[in-house]
């Protein structure tokens, strides 16, 4: 048996390594030769190279669900169902500014819109971790500033904001 602490040190890097395995099994593939085995290999290569680097961006992301509430992205919104507190939804067209708040030592993503209207989305709502590939379509956007925000202890930062 695995012990538990263990296996919540290295949930988070799962998909990396997922995505390591699959690049060794496309080295090996390679490796066999042939005008069939060589490309598919190189194939399978590349797309593990590339799934592994949105996989290392995106583990800060992925947290264990701790908060109340339930984040669902759709048809490009962003929608939160809070628990105890209002939820609310913000279309990604709308939004003008992304920061990261911390409230009660609890780390919130604030959404704001262009009309001055925001949502507050607690990082460990579940679903949460969604939010890294919506963002990541805004013009401009730097997953790695978000990851660095996340892991900074900052009382406010400001990850994006739409470009005039």
């Amino acid at each position: 048996m695995i012990r538990p602490e263990l296996v919540a040190r290295f949930k988070p890097w799962r998909e990396v390594a997922a995505a390591v395995l699959t690049g060794l099994a496309g080295i090996w593939i390679f490796s066999l030769g042939g005008l069939l085995l060589q490309p598919l290999g190189g194939a399978i290569l590349a797309f593990a190279i590339l799934w592994g680097w949105g996989a290392w961006r995106r583990r800060r992301f992925a947290v264990e669900i701790a908060a109340p509430g339930l984040v669902e992205i759709e048809e490009g919104a962003i929608r939160y169902y809070g628990a105890r507190a209002l939820g609310g939804e913000v279309a990604l067209r709308d939004l003008s500014q992304i920061r990261l708040i911390r409230l009660e030592g609890h780390a919130h993503w604030r959404l704001k819109t262009r009309t001055g209207e925001a949502l507050l989305i607690p990082i460990k709502a579940a679903g949460a971790a969604a939010l890294a590939d919506a963002f990541a379509a805004l013009p401009g956007f730097d997953l790695s500033a978000a990851s660095a925000a996340l892991a900074a202890n900052d009382a406010f930062r400001t990850v994006w904001q739409r470009p005039d």
